[in-house]
């Protein structure tokens, strides 16, 4: 019996807030479809798996998840459609060789476990297709437009579905090629095979097997797989400070935007002291130095670079120590300019350098009430604290 996962993983993260799509985002230092595959390179029943994503991902797939991490199951990466109904056809249509079962499962819920796919496949064998799922725990109303209830279903004999959901081959390309020819959008795959009046079997998924879709889903995947690793995963902290004064004929850069001003502030690169800041604290949870330390304003490679680009390379700096970074919180002192018509692009620049929603991502601003430097409009001081979590197991290429 020859087995082939299909693995779509085409989201856009924008429930996240995230600029990175989600099944790229760190978790535990590692892209949250990392942790996914894993699961299914290490499951004896499947053969082979194909994995699904956008067209401008293709290369990136490949050279940076599949190759490094070593996913030898993993015999193509393809392009999908417009929906994950699309992309799941296009995985398999991708299918090439002999196969008997199909387990279709989302490419953002890394905590699928080999049990899980084996009773699925199981069930599978037995009626042509199986979800996994959880049962209802709450007391379901139907509503009418007006969100006013026409009816309370019977708890007891209701399901969520989730994945991996396993099919015979047949079965699952019949009931996609019928779903095309009918114009039929499914909420899933097993919605496809019951219009062709398939049994679904449903088997025992598990609470913990979410769909990474929102902030406070990433939050809880984060504290589970902390769990699940038994204490290996380790919070740090760390701080930065940078402060530039200004100079007349210079940008005022913060958080890699180009503000309006009459005065820009001094340095060798771009003299973002935000991102300098954060810099630092990232380097400093870390103990990796600082900013001078990695990247010298005595190196004329860079001067007058982009902070954006160090922030960046910190970034990858803490993945090759087996960390990464989890929540950012900053505080810019000045007089002037005003920073809050700037923040939300600040924010979204720091959270897309860093792999991290938007709403991991802390930016505010205050005067100093004409006291000190800062008050005679000498210069702009920044003050930021970083969290980190370590992955004390670095038996991985983060």
């Amino acid at each position: 019996m020859r087995t082939i996962a299909v693995i779509p993983a085409g989201g856009a993260g924008r429930r996240l807030g995230a600029k990175t799509a989600k099944q790229y985002l760190s978790l535990q230092g590692q892209p949250i479809l990392v942790h996914t595959l894993r699961v299914f390179q290490s499951t004896e029943v499947v053969d082979e798996v194909i994995v699904v994503v956008p067209a401008e991902d293709l290369t990136f797939v490949r050279e940076k998840i599949i190759h490094p991490y070593g996913f030898t199951k993993v015999s193509a990466v393809v392009v999908g459609g417009r929906e994950r109904q699309d992309s799941v056809r296009c995985g398999l249509q991708a299918i090439a060789g002999p196969c008997d079962y199909v387990i279709i499962h989302d490419g953002v819920r890394p905590f699928v476990s080999s049990a899980m796919i084996e009773r699925c496949l199981a069930a599978a064998a037995e009626t042509g297709a199986a979800c996994a799922g959880v049962k209802a725990k709450d007391t379901v109303k139907q509503t009418a437009g007006d969100n006013t209830v026409t009816a309370t279903l019977a708890r007891h004999r209701l399901w969520l579905a989730q994945t991996p959901q396993a099919f015979a081959h047949d079965v699952i390309r019949k009931a996609h090629e019928a779903a095309l020819r009918d114009s039929y959008a499914g909420t899933d795959d097993a919605s496809l095979v019951e219009r062709i009046d398939v049994l679904v079997r449903m088997i025992d998924g598990a609470d913990s097997n979410m769909k990474i879709t929102t902030p406070e889903d990433l939050i809880m995947a984060q504290a589970l797989m902390n769990q699940q690793a038994g204490g290996d995963i380790h919070p740090r902290c760390g701080f930065g400070y940078d402060s530039h004064r200004f100079a007349a004929g210079r940008k005022l850069i913060l958080g890699g935007v180009d503000i309006p001003f009459d005065l820009g502030l001094q340095g060798h690169s771009d003299a973002d002291a935000l991102i300098h800041a954060i810099c630092d604290a990232l380097l400093g949870a870390a103990a990796l130095g600082d900013i001078g330390r990695q990247f010298p304003d005595t190196d004329p490679a860079y001067q007058n670079i982009s902070s954006l680009v160090l922030l960046e390379r910190v970034k990858r700096l803490l993945e090759d120590a087996g960390m990464a970074a989890s929540h950012i919180d900053a505080t810019v002192i000045m007089e002037k300019p005003k920073l809050a018509p700037h923040a939300a692009v600040i924010t979204a620049n720091i959270a897309r350098a860093l792999d991290l929603p938007e709403s991991c991502v802390s930016i505010k601003a205050k005067t100093n009430e004409g006291m000190g430097f800062i008050g005679r409009m000498e210069g702009v001081a920044v003050a930021a604290v970083a969290n980190v979590t370590e992955r004390k197991n670095r038996d991985f290429k983060a």
